[in-house]
């Protein structure tokens, strides 16, 4: 009789370990002993990450199909400093809405004693207490799911399996007129429109921003036109009114969809989306409602055009309403800061845009940047200098300092007002003196703001509340503080180094090779110098580097990609699959440390 169980690398699991304890489990504190008999998948997340936010909404079906098996366990493990703040994360869990349970990590503890590298990245750990897979990127939860059918099985047979009730206790709901707002519109009414966020819906305020006037929108998860009542959106974002006052363009973020709210009726309609999250290899233009989108942040109105902050993929694109088609505008979908034309340019996570007669502002969260762009299409940045480097710092631009802005505010004097929401204050820049200040703090994660006449109205996200300020004529002053990445660097040796990219194919597939190489890996360095060899693209997964002793420390970008389809000659049209992931890894060099750095993109690293 053979045995028919699959074999697998299995490797014990490691305690979770967090520093500020469990959230979502009505205050048990849980060991992994404690989940024994369930299959268990660690999700290392940070409330910063836009990918992190993707995979909470991959994993919301699996945790609806295996509600008796499969236990989800959030590791939250932060980039910023504000992410280490207890509160952030409590707050973080409820905008979310995630329905598992949470422990907080803020030294990153059990972020190293998984030896993570990536946000996100999935552990799966079996009913016996064995890691048996581990993914970075989004777009693997499709693999997770089969290797759960199979655990299923394997260990119901073992009688290893237990079933039951999970450990999530969801927190109480606070009775507040907005829940998370993310973004505000001044309306030529003179009221105020705010997209609820976190209660998936708008709701316009009078005018002085507290007293409701309606709310557009079921207030339930969903993608569904109609009136007000019988819409739905998810996790709805940034407001733009279009050029005749009749009708406001909305960033249905999680919906991955631009939406058009009438003013007059109510009635919402969709602009542009199918519903679906874009993917390499997707369209990047055509008719607007036949193409994918993924995460639209922010929306303005630039040139002509609705212009969209694609957070999900770092780029900017455009939507034309006379056309009704969108298309990429800038970025090449790499994460970074890189200046020049629009073509070659990177972003982070852009999360907030602001236009004048000649220049488009945005908010570039991840590389705490404020950057803009010209008429010709053209990319600059006024305050910062990459993924690592943030804090609070005043004084000329190229000192300055910011922490994961989602605003920007073009103001009557040529400056702009900057919501910096991980340093929750409200900061200026001037680009006629270079010179950024701070116009207020104590705002708890201001996400965007409006000038309401000569007061500025700020959004304050986790206050749940709309702030009238008056601009003050001087700025505040605040004591310089600079972070960097709170991940510790990867010692490595000085010369040669083999990057290792490790993909598995998903049980049952196979790499994709019909039209082609069906893996591409990018890697390149900060300081450039850094690298003295091997930078570029290709397509082979591993890769001989040479890193300049002269350069004791930087950062490696590194971007892969596989594709992957259902194994199966008799399948004319199999499911495929992309699985991708940027990794930006902090590195030291030190004589006689590690001449290998592998990074798992699917499966193990068994070397």
């Amino acid at each position: 009789m053979t045995d028919s169980t699959p074999r697998r690398a299995r490797v014990r699991a490691p305690e979770l370990i967090g520093k500020g304890g469990w959230l979502n489990t009505g205050g048990t504190q849980y060991t992994l002993a404690e989940l024994r008999g369930r299959i268990v998948v660690l999700d290392f997340w940070t409330f910063c990450c836009v990918n992190c936010l993707h995979v909470l909404d991959e994993l919301r079906e699996l945790e609806r199909k295996h509600p008796d098996t499969v236990v989800v366990v959030g590791v939250h493990s932060p980039k910023f400093v504000h992410e280490a703040e207890h509160q952030a994360v409590v707050d973080a869990v409820e905008r979310y809405g995630v329905e598992h349970p949470v422990l907080d990590d803020p030294e990153l503890a059990t972020w190293k004693q998984y030896a993570v590298r990536a946000w996100p990245t999935l552990v799966v750990i079996d009913p016996e207490g064995y890691v048996v897979a581990q993914h970075a990127g989004e777009g693997h939860v499709h693999a997770i799911e089969r290797l759960v059918a199979e655990l299923e099985a394997e260990h119901a047979a073992k009688g290893t399996l237990r079933r039951g009730d999970g450990p999530h206790v969801p927190p109480e709901p606070e009775p507040t007129t907005l829940r998370f707002p993310g973004k505000a519109l001044l309306l030529p009414s003179g009221n105020l429109l705010v997209s609820d966020t976190t209660r998936h819906r708008l709701v316009e305020l009078a005018e002085d921003g507290e007293t409701v006037v309606r709310r557009i929108g079921s207030g339930v998860r969903g993608f569904s036109d109609g009136g007000p009542e019988e819409a739905s959106f998810n996790e709805p974002q940034g407001l733009v009114l279009l050029a005749d006052g009749t009708a406001v363009v909305v960033a249905d973020t999680v919906n991955h969809a631009l939406r058009r709210l009438d003013l007059g009726t109510g009635e919402v309609t969709t602009l542009a989306g199918t519903g679906r999250q874009w993917w390499q290899g997707s369209p990047t233009s055509g008719p607007a409602r036949e193409t994918d989108l993924s995460s639209p942040w922010d929306v303005a109105v630039f040139d002509g055009r609705v212009w969209i902050a694609m957070a999900g993929v770092h780029q900017l694109w455009t939507y034309d309403p006379v056309a009704g088609t969108v298309a990429v505008a800038a970025g090449t979908t790499n994460e970074g800061l890189v200046d020049g034309p629009a073509a070659e340019a990177w972003f982070a996570q852009p999360s907030g845009l602001a236009a004048t007669a000649d220049r488009l502002w945005l908010a570039d969260s991840e590389t705490s940047a404020l950057r803009w762009v010209d008429l010709d299409g053209r990319v600059h940045t006024a305050v910062g200098t990459g993924l690592f480097d943030f804090g609070h710092r005043d004084g000329p631009a190229d000192q300055a300092l910011l922490q994961h802005p989602l605003g920007v505010t073009a103001l009557p004097d040529g400056s702009v007002a900057v919501a910096d929401t991980y340093n929750h204050a409200l900061r200026r820049y001037d680009p006629a003196t270079g010179e950024v200040t701070t116009l207020a703090t104590d705002l708890r994660e201001p996400s965007d703001a409006v000038l309401v006449g000569e007061d500025i109205v700020v959004v304050e996200s986790a206050r749940h509340r709309l702030t009238r300020l008056r601009l003050p004529e001087e700025a505040v002053r605040v004591e310089s503080v600079a972070h960097r990445t709170r991940r510790a660097a990867t010692e490595v040796a000085p010369g040669t180094l083999r990057l290792d990219v490790i993909f598995q194919a998903p049980a049952g597939q196979k790499l994709d090779t019909r039209y082609g190489p069906s893996t591409r890996l990018l890697v390149s360095s900060t300081p450039p110098e850094l690298l003295l060899k091997g930078d570029g693209a290709d397509t082979d997964l591993t890769r001989e580097l040479e890193l300049n002793p002269a350069v004791t420390e930087g950062v490696l970008h590194v971007s892969a990609m596989a594709a992957s389809c259902d194994d199966d000659p008799a399948n004319a049209y199999p499911a495929c699959h992309v699985h991708q992931q940027d990794w930006g890894v902090p590195v030291r060099l030190a004589e006689g440390a590690a001449d290998r750095l592998p990074l798992v993109l699917a499966g193990m690293d068994e070397q």
